[in-house]
C-alpha cells in the first residue's frame, strides 16, 4: 500500500488504552511512547518521545468517563502533534461524548456537541473517524472531514447462530427505528418498537408495543446505554408481554451509576456491547459480553491512509 500521506503514527491518550492496542495490533504497529500524566494539581503533562513530522497521525481517544478530563487529553495530544509539524491530524474519537446535547429543546441550553466539534477542530484536528453518533447530524457540526463508522454489523453477527428466524429486532423508541430497521436487514427479521415517555433525563416509561412479540425472541437494539433504566425496563414488559428471551445490545456501554447491577439483575438474558468505552466492571451473573471494533477501526485507519474509500467496510 503507497503511503499518501506519510507513515502512520498511533498515538493514545488514557482513555481507552486497551482499544488502542488492538487496534495498533491489527495494524501490525506500536502504539508511539507518549505517556500522558497530570501534574499534582491536575493539570495534564505529556511527552511525545518519538518523531511525528510528517506523519499520518492517528490519536485514538474516545471522551467516556472521566469526560471532561478525556476531551482535555485528546485537545492537548492534537495541539502537541500539530506544534511538531505531523503531516496530517485525525482524531479517532469511537465514542464522541456529549453527543446527547445535538439540539436546544428549551430556552438557553447549550448546544455542546457543536462546541465539542469547534474545539476538535480549532485545536488542530484534520479528520475525525468516529463510530454510532448519538444523532447523525453531529457530522455537520465540523468543517473537516468526519468518518462515520458503525458497529451495528458487528453486533448483528454476534447474534446470527444465536437466534431462530423467528426473532424480532426492538427498537426501544420511535428515534431508533432507522437503527433497528439496518439491524434486522442484516439478520432477515422483523421489527417492533416501543412507544414510550420520559418525564425526567435517565428516567424513562414504556406505553406500548407495536408490533407482534409474543412466544418470540427480541433483541433490544440501542446506541448508547446509559443509566441501564430504559432497556432494563423494557426487557420487564416484553417479558410480560409473552417474549421467550430478550437480548439487549448497543454500541457504547456508557453504563454510570446503577447500570451493571441493574442489567445483572434484569430480565435480560444477554447483554452485548463493544468496546468503544472500557468496561470498568464486568456483571457477576455475565449477562455482560464485549465485542471489539478494533478490526473496524484498524481497516478505517488503513484506508484512510492510503486514500482509499472506507465505505467498502459496510458493504
Amino acid at each position: 500500500m503507497q503511503l499518501l500521506r506519510g507513515e502512520i503514527k498511533l498515538i493514545t491518550g488514557n482513555a481507552n488504552v486497551d482499544l488502542a492496542k488492538k487496534i495498533a495490533e491489527k495494524l501490525g504497529r506500536k502504539i508511539a511512547d507518549s505517556p500522558v500524566k497530570t501534574f499534582l494539581d491536575g493539570e495534564i503533562n505529556l511527552n511525545i518521545s518519538e518523531t511525528v513530522r510528517g506523519q499520518d497521525v492517528f490519536i485514538i481517544q474516545p471522551t467516556c468517563s472521566p469526560v471532561n478530563d478525556n476531551l482535555m487529553e485528546i485537545l492537548i495530544l492534537i495541539d502537541a502533534v500539530k506544534r511538531a509539524s505531523a503531516g496530517r491530524i485525525n482524531a479517532v474519537i469511537p465514542y464522541y461524548g456529549y453527543a446527547r446535547q445535538d439540539r436546544k429543546t428549551k430556552a438557553r441550553e447549550p448546544i455542546t456537541a457543536k462546541l465539542v466539534a469547534n474545539l476538535l477542530t480549532t485545536a488542530g484536528a484534520d479528520r475525525v473517524i468516529t463510530m454510532d453518533l448519538h444523532a447523525g447530524q453531529i457530522q455537520g457540526y465540523f468543517d473537516i472531514p468526519v468518518d462515520h463508522l458503525t458497529g451495528i454489523p458487528l453486533l448483528a453477527n454476534y447474534f446470527k447462530d444465536k437466534i431462530g428466524k423467528d426473532a424480532v429486532v426492538v427498537s426501544p423508541d420511535l428515534g431508533g427505528v432507522t437503527r433497528a430497521r439496518r439491524f434486522a436487514n442484516i439478520l432477515d427479521l422483523p421489527i417492533a418498537i416501543i412507544e414510550k415517555r420520559r418525564p425526567r433525563p435517565n428516567e424513562s416509561e414504556v406505553m406500548n408495543i407495536i408490533g407482534d412479540i409474543d412466544g418470540k425472541d427480541v433483541i433490544l437494539v440501542d446506541d448508547i446505554i446509559d443509566t441501564a433504566g430504559t432497556i432494563t425496563s423494557a426487557a420487564t414488559v416484553l417479558k410480560q408481554q409473552g417474549a421467550k428471551k430478550v437480548y439487549g445490545c448497543a454500541t457504547h456501554g456508557v453504563l454510570s451509576g446503577p447500570a451493571i447491577d441493574r442489567i445483572c439483575n434484569s430480565e435480560l438474558d444477554k447483554f452485548v456491547i463493544t468496546d468503544t468505552i472500557p468496561l470498568k466492571r464486568n456483571c457477576e451473573k455475565n449477562k455482560i459480553e464485549v465485542v471489539s471494533v478494533a478490526e473496524t477501526f484498524a481497516e478505517a485507519i488503513r484506508r484512510i491512509n492510503g486514500n482509499e474509500s472506507i465505505s467498502i467496510i459496510f458493504d
